[in-house]
């Protein structure tokens, strides 16, 4: 278990001052000119040390990102942008950063800006995060303020500007190069790769895109070294991580804990156990609603990282778990998701705009039990005629829940519609 001294985000739960008195006082923005000092290729080195890997979902390691920024200018600006539309369903762990905590993310930002020799940054925050927003802007206009960013920030000779863009609510847009056509003021729809942004991104200029998380935890791996932080967690599975536990759980809840902990301990530590009991377990999603469930005797001794669930054929993801106890229907709560998938595709890809459709109307028959058994084995073809063939991955975003849902939970579509099936002749 993380000691709390330990712990990165320190006002998680805003129970204290979040202005920049309050973060000062919690040894934010201490220290911040020595480590730009130090100079780029230090703070690059340090954060590939540190084993940091991206806490948007994909766990790609972070120094290895900002390396792949030019070392040289070629004339064209560099960007940091970073990804606040946190749109993934079930995940709520970069809105208490940005509410409760704002200046962890507005010291990472200069540091890792001045690492890849980027002069601006963009915020670009999810619509719905009205509040957010404000706590952010507010905690953005006192670093200026105070000289800690703007012309000569932090006294380091750096000019650093910092921008927050508020996104229009639409999920395509958390994807990082839809992120940067919505930014430009272009309809969010994803570009081909390659180029990769780190060659051509905001602007046609290099650009580094960063989830919040990932770059508010920053200061503090410099502080206290690469060191301190590779010592959380399994080997490539490093640091501490915020989660964030919803569904049946006694008490849901985000919390930053040490990755590579035990699903177990996770919730009887932090959520007061299952609801029901642990009997009354059924199902997990563990990272966000992208990635494919898991039923409850996988999770007996399962750890959260992102190594240990992808060989189970899931994802840590975003860290958003939801439990899901005995009381849900599974066949619907999947359909659910693949309704949220057809709705948010921006259609750019045609397996993907016709695949989501036509998998949440499969899905919906599924539900009902309106269905054929040999129907089950067309949908998972489908999935693995969507995933894979489509620009970004919204397409294998669509296809995970309903592949995980077919090879976890196979025998409860059958019964349905078995049992529709036996109730239709009885009527007969």
């Amino acid at each position: 278990m993380l000691k709390d001294q330990d712990r990165i985000f320190t006002n998680l739960y805003g129970m204290h001052d979040r202005s920049l008195k309050g973060a000062l006082a919690r040894g934010q923005w201490d220290g911040t000119k020595e480590i730009l000092a130090k100079g780029r290729d230090w703070i690059v080195t340090e954060m590939k040390a540190s084993g940091l890997r991206g806490r948007g979902g994909a766990g790609f390691p972070t120094g290895l990102k900002w390396s792949f920024m030019p070392k040289e200018s070629d004339g064209r600006p560099a960007y940091l942008v970073v990804n606040a539309d946190e749109s993934e369903p079930g995940t709520c762990k970069d809105r208490e950063i940005m509410r409760n905590d704002p200046h962890t993310l507005v010291e990472g930002c200069l540091i890792a800006s001045f690492a890849m020799g980027a002069h601006a940054c963009y915020i670009y925050i999810r619509g719905e995060y009205i509040r957010e927003k404000e706590a952010l802007q507010a905690a953005i206009d006192e670093a200026y303020d105070a000289g800690l960013i703007g012309k000569n920030a932090c006294k380091s000779g750096w000019d650093f500007d910092l921008y927050l863009h508020h996104g229009a609510g639409a999920y395509i847009c958390g994807e990082e190069t839809a992120l940067l056509e919505s930014l430009e003021g272009k309809k969010g729809m994803p570009r081909m790769k390659p180029p990769f942004p780190a060659g051509s991104g905001l602007y046609g200029s290099p650009t580094t895109v960063n989830n919040v998380e990932s770059i508010a935890v920053v200061p503090t791996i410099l502080r206290r070294g690469a060191t301190w932080f590779a010592g959380f967690g399994r080997p490539n599975n490093t640091g501490t991580k915020v989660f964030a536990i919803s569904g049946h759980v006694n008490n849901p809840c985000v919390v930053e804990e040490a990755m590579s902990i035990p699903f177990k301990e996770l919730i009887d530590k932090h959520c007061g156990g299952i609801r029901g009991g642990w009997k009354n377990l059924k199902a997990v999603i563990p990272g966000g609603s992208s990635v494919p469930v898991l039923r409850a005797e996988q999770m007996d001794d399962a750890i959260m990282d992102f190594d240990w669930l992808r060989e189970q054929r899931s994802g840590l993801g975003t860290a958003a778990v939801i439990v899901m106890d005995q009381s849900v229907d599974m066949v619907k709560a999947i359909w659910r998701l693949a309704k949220f998938y057809k709705h948010e595709s921006c259609g750019q890809c045609t397996p993907c705009r016709e695949g989501t459709g036509w998998m949440m109307r499969v899905m919906e028959r599924l539900v009902t039990g309106d269905a054929s058994i040999e129907e089950i084995d067309m949908l998972f073809d489908v999935t693995k005629q969507v995933e894979g063939h489509t620009i970004c991955a919204l397409g294998d975003a669509a296809a995970w829940p309903i592949q995980g849902l077919i090879r976890q939970f196979r025998d409860e579509i059958e019964d349905r519609i078995k049992h529709k099936r036996g109730t239709a002749i009885a009527a007969e």
